[in-house]
């Protein structure tokens, strides 16, 4: 499982490791919603919608 082996991989005490991983995860957020979303969201233009009356 991938969440154990990271778990051990980070150096330190339980609270620096749970910052860490706190840190990381909300990097990950914001570069996904900063450059990732709206880059899929121009590149397959999935602002067209596809329902009409």
């Amino acid at each position: 499982m991938i969440f154990p082996a990271l778990w051990h991989a980070l150096p330190g005490p339980v609270w620096a490791r749970l910052v860490v991983l706190l840190v990381a995860s909300a990097l990950v957020v914001w570069v996904l919603f900063e450059f990732v979303f709206p880059w899929v969201s121009v590149t397959f233009d999935i602002q067209d919608q596809s329902v009409e009356e």
